[in-house]
């Protein structure tokens, strides 16, 4: 998945006490964050396999520290330590690790065979990349109803349009990423957009913080 992530953030942003949309929209990601960052430095692999999947053509071997459940576990717990060190309360701290956590859980759904739980065999994943007819409106879903909650949770106090324009973005990085080129080479290329699209995604979200306050 990638805006399915979000729902969690959406939701996460929901309760009181919450880190701001934009730090949520990190956690949610973070797990990959890591992951195109160790893939340059050689500490986690992947190579393109064509038809590994019908949606997905990387094959995701080698990735204990950012996707098995205890990698993801241990990033949740040190983003929640950062959280309550830098907003002073544990509340934010154990929304925020949550939602860092639930990236493993949502990729659960749509990974072929690739996800462990410490690294090692075996292989889980549901592999709902296989079923375009069925993980596409489960993304957008997912996507659109964390988003109401969260509208229906906030009101707005200044661009009216934030959050619009926020899920209009995001909604236009799924449609390059379903339906765009595919990537050919594991290069520089296939990382670095992949941190850029996060980067745009949670730097529109603390605009869209920035516009609306708890109801």
């Amino acid at each position: 998945m990638f805006v399915g992530h979000y729902s969690a953030a959406f939701v996460g942003a929901a309760l009181p006490k919450a880190p701001g949309l934009g730090t949520l929209f990190i956690a949610a990601q973070l797990v990959d964050i890591g992951f195109f960052s160790f893939l340059p430095l050689g500490i986690e692999h992947m190579r393109l396999v064509p038809g590994i999947s019908v949606m997905n053509p990387m094959d995701l071997y080698d990735m204990p520290w950012t996707h098995s459940l205890i990698g993801a576990i241990v990033w949740g717990l040190v983003f929640a330590i950062l959280l309550r060190a830098t907003i002073g309360n544990w509340t934010a701290g154990l929304i925020g690790g949550t939602v860092v956590v639930s990236h493993w859980l949502i990729d659960l759904l749509v990974h072929v065979p690739d996800l462990t739980i410490a690294g090692h065999p075996p292989r889980l994943g549901l592999g709902l990349w296989n079923y375009p007819l069925l993980e596409m409106p489960l993304e957008i879903g997912l996507l659109l109803a964390s988003a109401l909650l969260y509208a229906r949770t906030t009101r707005t106090v200044g661009t009216s349009w934030a959050l619009p324009g926020l899920l209009v973005v995001l909604l236009t990085l799924q449609a390059f990423n379903w339906f765009g080129p595919a990537p050919v080479t594991v290069d520089a290329g296939v990382w670095a957009m992949g941190i850029l699209a996060y980067a745009i995604a949670a730097a529109l979200a603390s605009w869209v913080a920035r516009n609306r306050i708890a109801r």
